[in-house]
């Protein structure tokens, strides 16, 4: 805290130097006083990251010293290690809170016989191949979490951490609802990241999970990477006299069985039901069966019957070749497309139809789909463009087989004393342990992240509308803040990192954003893209079918070459990948 006779003094926490009060003091602590009660801001550290400097000898050399920005970064999984690598290319300064104590986000507390769902070729970044001593096509957990280490000290991203920070809320400082709701360009200031007022910026609060001090860091740009698919659990809700308070047993979420050090004492002797259809409740159900086999059988109860799969190809052909090359991308409507492709894609259309039939037709003759009653009800093309396609566990219908795993289909459930009716046709599950694979309430976690009403409303849309980021990045109504990796695509890793190489190609001033009304014509546009190939699921934003088309308009944003490959046959018909946007600067 600053005292009257310190005011002209440098004054230095750890690696930070601030001169004199900081022009966005004072907000500060009005934004304290509004969102907290007196006993809660006692012990509060005032840092203020936006003259994060390095030190210098003479407060005269301090002062002449042109500031670097500094970019606040939430979450160091995936998302947020691309956004702080990329950053600190582009020159900035960036502070990353994870409020765990280690990196890897959802990949940091899952199964240990958790695999990638896509080949490493795919799951990777695009500046660093994986090692030579992995040799698997889909490694598993702790060959992930051993890749994301080797990256982070790659690139010496560790120094910019702080684990065990939990962001309690962040509130823009410097314009009132009312005004930016009037801007006609981002931030007020011709589309430029840091808009024109010089003590703009966002203000978080956060809290030391192991010292218990809770600070506030004021940041000049903000990158939320704190993805969709952990934090907020989706809980079913049940009428009255039907949910969990009538069970004698243990109920969990997917969420706390994967942060458990010793799963198989928990489950041993147990019987166990999983709810949910999904990866998760497939991976856990596995994992169960493998601890109690047949002597207590693990029951998975399902609403909606998803493409799990065995392998990513057929006859010896690479999925990829149908849905991840320039060529596949003829085949659908895209966001913006002129003329040419609208009619190409028209004409196209019975031949995706001819491909996904024959995909299918393969999958069910190589998994016994048919025969437990788990053909989806939906197309594998549908799957593909709206990210529910996964990886089936490594011998999971041969449990199916010998009894250790039993399906059950069913829209409601609710619970008595000793398990779980299905409503459907009124049968009773005894259960130990009830874990539900229900999934995660992303747009919540998202809302919940800002205090002020204003943002909470619009940041994630409404529930008819798909989330409305411009490039998947960018909400063209909340000023220096981006959101990456909460779009989705067959494999996020690759999507992520592109869109971090944008927003700080972007932050580096390597382009300007158009006006609000040009970002939201063109959101509009995407989505009807997510409502017409997405369905149900647009809310997902799952880009997958179109992650070229969408890469291009990245590069032609960023002024690199979006066109790859090298040859004309090679850039239509090889597929595309991380490693191909490797180094990608506005001179390539």
């Amino acid at each position: 805290m600053w005292s009257e006779g310190d005011r002209n003094k440098p004054r230095k926490y750890t690696n930070q130097v601030v001169v004199g009060p900081h022009p966005a003091t004072q907000k500060i602590q009005g934004f304290i006083r509004k969102n907290h009660t007196e006993n809660q801001t006692k012990g509060f550290s005032f840092i203020i990251h936006s003259l994060l400097h390095p030190c210098k000898t003479t407060e005269e050399e301090l002062q002449n010293m042109d500031r670097k920005k500094v970019v606040g970064i939430i979450g160091a999984g995936v998302s947020g290690l691309a956004a702080c690598k990329h950053a600190l290319d582009r020159g900035f300064s960036p502070v990353v809170f994870e409020a765990d104590d280690t990196i890897g986000g959802v990949w940091a507390h899952t199964l240990e016989s958790t695999r990638l769902q896509a080949p490493t070729t795919s799951f990777r970044f695009s500046d660093l191949a994986w090692p030579e001593s992995v040799t698997a096509t889909y490694p598993v957990h702790h060959e992930v979490m051993e890749y994301l280490r080797s990256y982070a000290s790659e690139f010496d991203l560790l120094k910019c951490i702080r684990f065990s920070s939990q962001v309690l809320g962040v509130e823009y400082l410097g314009a009132t609802e009312e005004e930016i709701m009037g801007w006609e360009q981002w931030s007020g200031d011709d589309g430029k990241a840091f808009g024109v007022g010089k003590d703009r910026g966002w203000c978080l609060t956060v809290k030391d999970l192991i010292i218990g001090n809770v600070e506030v860091f004021l940041v000049d740009f903000l990158i939320l990477c704190i993805g969709r698919h952990s934090g907020t659990p989706n809980i079913p809700e049940f009428p009255a006299n039907k949910g969990p308070e009538l069970f004698k047993g243990k109920i969990l979420h997917s969420m706390d069985y994967s942060y458990m050090n010793n799963v198989s004492e928990f489950v041993k002797g147990k019987s166990v039901t999983v709810i949910g259809s999904g990866k998760s409740a497939f991976d856990i159900a596995t994992e169960v069966a493998k601890v109690n086999g047949t002597s207590q059988p693990c029951t998975i109860t399902y609403r909606t019957r998803h493409w799990l799969v065995d392998k990513s190809s057929i006859w010896g052909v690479n999925l990829s070749y149908f849905y991840l090359n320039r060529i596949s991308q003829l085949l659908v409507h895209k966001p913006g497309e002129g003329f040419l492709h609208y009619i190409l894609a028209s004409v196209l259309s019975p031949l995706r139809w001819a491909i996904t039939k024959l995909i299918e037709a393969y999958f069910k003759l190589s998994i016994p789909l048919r025969k437990h009653g788990m053909v989806p009800d939906y197309s594998y093309s549908f799957a593909i463009s709206s990210c529910l396609i996964a990886m089936l566990p490594e011998g999971f219908y041969d449990r199916v087989d010998e009894g250790s795993i039993v399906l059950k289909k069913s829209k409601r459930f609710s619970f008595y004393n000793d398990g779980i009716i299905l409503e459907d046709g009124n049968e009773c599950i005894k259960s130990d342990i009830v874990i539900l694979a229900t999934g995660f309430r992303g747009d919540q976690k998202l809302r919940n992240i800002f205090t002020a009403d204003w943002c909470r409303n619009i940041v994630a849309g409404s529930s008819d509308t798909s989330v409305p980021l411009y490039r998947e990045c960018i909400h063209p109504r909340i000023p220096q803040l981006a959101i990456i990796g909460y779009s989705e695509s067959l494999t996020n890793i690759y999507a992520s990192e592109m869109m971090a190489n944008w927003v700080t190609h972007f932050l580096a001033g390597g382009f300007q954003l158009p006006s609000i009304r040009c970002m939201e014509e063109s959101i509009a546009e995407w989505a009807k893209y997510k409502g017409r190939y997405n369905g149900k699921y647009f809310r997902r934003s799952c880009i997958s079918t179109v992650n070229i088309w969408f890469n291009d308009l990245l590069c032609k944003d960023i002024g690199c070459n979006p066109r790859r490959k090298k040859g004309f046959l090679a850039e239509w018909f090889q597929v595309y990948g991380p490693a191909d946007y490797a180094g990608i600067s506005s001179r390539q």
